[in-house]
């Protein structure tokens, strides 16, 4: 579009981050307000079609979901406001930092009953480090056991000052439940939305930030984004890091097929040559090869990523020593978060002797291509959010390649730390269990030693491996063939007590040597 066309400012829409700890209640007040606010009241069951889905398993949100609502407020004025929804689990610290980046204001959801919380310390960093204006949300106010007061001073805590409790950041009590106080804080993003005036150029062409992305099999690669500036309509061509798409059609939030999209809405962009890399900006263009050249010069200027489209940085996946072993792991998910999440929280697992490195990765259906993988790999192949082919299914049992599929990261989790226990190496290892200081010599005959002597340390058992030690150095090895205390044969012998035993060592023991016994454990 030419520079010389007059540029049309208008104030958009806020885009807004809900953010804080795992079961504050996030989720549960966008749900609220999607539901009685939203302009279509049937939006909901159309998301997840349209790529904007609720994205939850067991409760837990696992994608960035963006959400538009229509609200009239006190001054009968209606506004748009388009919210961002963060996972709270720390696997997706990295989709929450997008989150924060992506949007004008943050509103920061803290559970009454719960207060300040390791995941509402991190969105906190987040915020302030992306200089956000936000908003506190106490949320389960209705629950027998919140505490608004001890929330407020938990807040002070970690240096969170609230409006009426040594400080100015804004503070809205709240149910989800019963809607008590949702009002008041779509009152007050709508303030903070008045009082930083957030601008778009009407007349330019729609840019923005990626949030998702994912493979849709009826589709093709598709992008969940939301438009910062300009306008995105169809016939333009967008483009982000190393991939284009023609808009031949674009989707609002409630799946529907749109004209026009404005800046501060989520927009659905189809028919991506490359799943795009989240976080990274878009740009539209009037033509194909405007936005191709800008695809090439802006390629990898956010993250470095492997063919896959999946952020990993290499010191994840090299070995500190050439003789740990390896579980090969292929890895796909649903988006291109959730796939950063779990290789994220994989590559925390290793243990001493086995560490998971992922082979491969991508988003969408598990399929023959990723068995073949397997196979030439010997790989386990771990999919998240995704189902398995008929034909990937049928070659993987012929093959004998594990598959396993999940809904929710925990039991993912579960899953490949299990695997990495059960083909870890097991090793030999000596663990003390006693020390004796020999006392006395009573006879040698052969290999076999009848002497005297105290335990100093420990309880030594018949049959128990031994160390014979001489000025602190180790001069032989032996075995406890008999133990006797009062003249009678015992099983054991403990710390303190004077006895006689059986050695059997080629080494011969002599009294003021010490004995250090131990025992022989598989782990």
């Amino acid at each position: 579009m030419s520079s010389e066309v007059k540029k049309e400012k208008i104030v958009r829409a806020p885009i807004v981050a809900v953010m804080g700890h795992i079961d504050h209640g996030k989720s549960t007040l966008i749900d609220y307000i999607r539901k009685t606010k939203v302009a279509e009241q049937e939006a909901g069951r159309r998301h997840a079609e349209a790529g904007f889905g609720l994205a939850e398993a067991g409760g837990i949100t696992q994608h960035v979901s963006a959400y538009e609502i229509l609200y009239t407020g006190e001054d009968k004025k209606e506004r748009r406001i388009t919210f961002l929804d963060t996972p709270g689990h720390e696997a997706f610290e990295g989709i929450r930092r997008r989150g924060a980046n992506t949007a004008d204001i943050a509103v920061l959801v803290v559970s009454a009953e719960d207060g300040v919380k390791p995941q509402t310390l991190e969105a906190r960093d987040r915020i302030l480090e992306s200089k956000l204006p936000f908003i506190i949300a106490i949320t389960k106010i209705d629950k027998p056991s919140a505490d608004e007061e001890r929330t407020k001073q938990s807040l002070a805590e970690n240096a969170l000052y609230v409006e009426g409790y040594g400080g100015n950041i804004p503070c809205v009590p709240l149910s989800s439940k019963t809607g008590q106080g949702v009002n008041e804080l779509l009152e007050m993003i709508s303030l903070v939305a008045d009082l930083e005036k957030f601008e778009s150029d009407n007349s330019a062409l729609g840019s923005g930030v990626i949030i998702e992305s994912e493979l849709n099999p009826r589709r093709g690669v598709t992008s969940v984004c939301v438009v910062k500036n300009g306008k995105v309509f169809k016939g333009l061509f967008a483009a982000s890091e190393g991939t284009v798409a023609p808009l031949r059609f674009i989707l609002d939030c409630t799946g529907r097929q749109v004209e026009e999209i404005e800046a501060g809405r989520p927009v659905q962009i189809v028919g991506w040559t490359n799943p795009p890399q989240i976080g990274a900006e878009f740009k539209t263009f009037l033509k194909k090869e405007e936005a191709e050249e800008y695809a090439e010069q802006s390629k990898g200027k956010t993250l470095n990523t492997d063919s896959q489209g999946l952020a990993l940085k290499e010191e994840d996946l090299t070995l500190e020593n050439g003789e740990t072993m390896r579980l090969s792991l292929i890895i796909k998910a649903d988006t291109s978060g959730s796939l950063e999440a779990v290789a994220y929280e994989v590559n925390k697992l290793s243990r001493e002797r086995i560490k998971p490195k992922i082979i491969n990765s991508g988003i969408g259906t598990i399929n023959e291509n990723d068995i073949k993988a397997a196979i030439a790999s010997s790989a386990v192949i771990i999919g998240f959010g995704v189902k398995v082919d008929i034909r990937a299914k049928a070659l993987a049992e012929r093959a004998e390649i594990s598959v396993f599929t999940f809904e929710i990261i925990y039991e993912l989790m579960d899953k490949v730390s299990g695997i990495l226990e059960e083909k870890e190496p097991h090793i030999e290892v000596e663990e003390a269990v006693g020390t004796i200081k020999v006392l006395k010599i009573f006879s040698v005959a052969k290999d076999k030693q009848v002497l005297g002597g105290r335990v100093l340390q420990g309880e030594i058992k018949r049959g128990g491996n031994l160390k014979i030690m001489r000025r602190e150095s180790e001069i032989g090895k032996g075995k406890i063939k008999e133990l006797q205390q009062s003249r009678m044969a015992v099983e054991s012998v403990q710390e303190g007590n004077e006895f006689g035993m059986m050695v059997e060592s080629k080494i011969e023991i002599a009294p003021g040597d010490i004995l250090e016994v131990y025992l022989k454990v598989t782990k």
